[in-house]
């Protein structure tokens, strides 16, 4: 395994890479890095894949932009289309969990070009997380979400609910260690809940710019083989976020995972590599 950086105009992107192949970009979610994906790196790559984890913007090695404009969903996806072309790809299996599965589901919609075939693991497709966030049920799940719109506040109950986070994920005390360590870099907390403070202005369309993206993701209609993985113990995602995505995903085979929570690809990380490697083969 590699590391490198990668220079796309307003943002320097960190990423590891291994492996020569046809390639497979891996997405992070809160509040990870590119080591979320480590039980998969290998694997994909002596399968015959060149297989690149990014750190997202914000996120441990990589850029962190200043202001919450900075994490509108049409940056996020950007700079994930930039990365395929840096890397010398036409187009990727874009794989993302939680946050990069949001990026993933984004990629269709504003960077359709570089997209092979999307995995998607427990992160609601936009137009369907509009639909649920302020039903009862989903809003209660993601109390976190109305949280970090306040100031300062969020940045410190993520630092200290780091321990029980990774412990949840199954980390063990040398997985924490990275992840304190990522977290400490100067800006990013605030940059990581700054997705949280971005989306939230799109749902509520709070200028035109948000608006206009809300009423895209509503509309966009997503093309490319979809694989939707989800961990039905999921405690801030309900289930009923992989319902109803028939009018958004036309190509779409979605696996529920009964006794996996909110990170399959490290709860189990057997049945995530087989069916992601046997979708990117088909």
């Amino acid at each position: 395994m590699t590391e490198d950086f990668a220079d796309l105009g307003d943002i320097r992107l960190h990423f590891v890479e291994e492996g020569e192949g046809p390639l497979v970009v891996l997405l992070h979610g809160f509040p990870d890095f590119w080591y979320s994906w480590r039980r998969q790196i290998p694997f994909l790559a002596k399968a015959g894949y060149r297989v690149v984890a990014p750190d997202m913007r914000g996120y441990n090695l990589s850029g962190k932009p200043q202001g919450v404009d900075a994490y509108r969903i049409t940056r996020l996806a950007g700079d994930i289309g930039d990365l395929v072309g840096h890397l010398g790809a036409d187009r990727a299996v874009i794989a993302g969990h939680d946050w990069g599965g949001v990026v993933a589901w984004s990629l269709p919609i504003f960077r359709p070009e570089v997209v092979d075939r999307l995995v998607i693991l427990n992160a609601p497709h936009p137009a369907v997380m509009f639909r649920e966030l302020l039903t009862p049920g989903q809003a209660l799940r993601s109390w976190y979400f109305f949280f970090f719109q306040l100031p300062r506040l969020p940045e410190e109950l993520v630092r200290a609910a780091l321990p029980a986070i990774v412990k949840a994920a199954g980390g063990t005390e040398d997985d924490l260690a990275l992840y304190v360590e990522a977290a400490a870099r100067p800006g990013a907390l605030t940059a990581t809940v700054n997705y949280y403070r971005a989306a939230m202005r799109a749902v509520l369309g709070a200028t035109p710019e948000d608006a206009r993206l809300r009423d895209i993701a509503r509309q966009a209609v997503v093309d490319s083989p979809v694989l939707l993985l989800w961990g039905l113990d999921d405690p801030v995602l309900g289930p009923r976020l992989t319902e109803g995505l028939e009018p958004w995903v036309r190509n779409l085979r979605v696996m529920r995972l009964p006794g996996v929570s909110h990170w399959p690809h490290l709860e189990s990380p057997a049945t995530v590599n087989q069916e992601l490697l046997a979708f990117i083969q088909s």
